[in-house]
């Protein structure tokens, strides 16, 4: 038995110098300019990327985390559900501002985005803010969480939001299908002899490229703020550190995820590996069981919700049991 374990070892240890020595000859033959165009497709799906992650940041502001990541991994999910819930959420707030005009006491009216941000700054900093934690799906939490985050939705359209989404999930289609091109070279772009990325290789240059452009935009968008955003600096940047913990979490879970995703489609193709990921169904679960999303809203919206879902997993199933019968 110990005999045997230390084959085994000694086998192991070998196969990992080898995947080293196989990432290393790559590196080198990219210097020589060999491999390029896998090269490029790899570096192709690290740009789509990095567009489609700031894309969903700015959507799920506008329609939500459960909406956002359903849409970005389906593009053909049931708009209906949106609709519906972006309905009840502005029943919801009329009927505060009815309130507010018959003289009911509530935390704060809705008049216009400016008026409201205004009012929300000078609470905080008289101290006036309410210990009382709105309750979700309610409109005192619609207008709660309006006020702690930076970007501003009411008054704006949600078709802004759910063209963010688009965007974003036509550049996820595309980055797993450019790493697919990397590794596997299936239009040829490689010279004859020359071998093709291995997979550390290609998520090499994937993440170089996911790096710089995400800090290249970032930059210019603290400079050059879209969506009304207050314009702030590089300085400004590195001295807040609220939040940034859940961003590094954030990116190191985005990191992991990634390069497993591209290990399993080497191991079982790409188009498995994309469809067995539970990330709409596991985003939905946060969004509406954590963050509060579609609470309190109509029986309607619950049953497109139960639908959009229910069809989604049906989908992936049968491409799962098609993929199954290939030869």
């Amino acid at each position: 038995m110990r005999a045997k374990r230390k084959t085994r070892s000694v086998i192991d240890e070998k196969k990992t110098y080898a995947d080293q020595d196989e990432v290393l000859t790559m590196l080198r033959i990219n210097k020589r300019k060999d491999n390029w165009p896998s090269v490029m497709f790899a570096m192709a799906g690290g740009v789509v990327l990095s567009l489609g992650n700031l894309s969903t940041q700015y959507a799920w502001a506008f329609v939500g985390l459960s909406v956002t990541e359903v849409i970005t991994s389906s593009i053909t999910v049931v708009i209906a559900v949106h609709s519906s819930n972006a309905a009840d959420n502005t029943v919801k707030l009329k009927s505060l501002r009815n309130d507010n005009k018959n003289g009911t006491e509530t935390k704060g009216s809705f008049t216009s985005n400016e008026a409201f941000q205004n009012k929300g700054v000078k609470d905080l900093e008289n101290g006036n803010s309410t210990a009382e934690k709105a309750k979700a799906g309610t409109a005192d939490f619609l207008i709660d969480l309006e006020s702690r985050r930076s970007i501003k939705v009411f008054g704006r359209s949600t078709l802004i939001g759910l063209s963010m989404t688009f965007f974003a999930g036509v550049c996820f289609s595309l980055f797993s299908p450019a790493f697919n091109l990397a590794t596997n070279d299936q239009w040829h772009a490689l010279k004859k002899g020359v071998p093709k990325l291995v997979v550390y290789t290609a998520f090499f240059w994937f993440s170089v490229s996911c790096f710089v452009l995400a800090i290249i935009l970032n930059v210019t968008f603290l400079y050059r703020p879209v969506l009304s955003l207050p314009r702030s600096s590089l300085k400004a940047y590195l001295n807040d550190w609220n939040g940034r913990g859940w961003a590094f979490l954030a990116g190191l879970l985005c990191g992991f995820g990634n390069g497993l995703q591209f290990m399993g489609g080497q191991a079982a193709g790409y188009a498995a590996a994309d469809a067995v990921q539970a990330l709409p169904l596991v985003s939905t679960f946060w969004g509406i069981l954590i963050f509060g999303e579609y609470r309190k809203s109509s029986r309607r919206t619950y049953i497109l919700l139960v639908n959009m879902l229910f069809m989604f997993i049906a989908a992936v199933g049968i491409l799962m049991a098609s993929s199954g019968h290939r030869k």
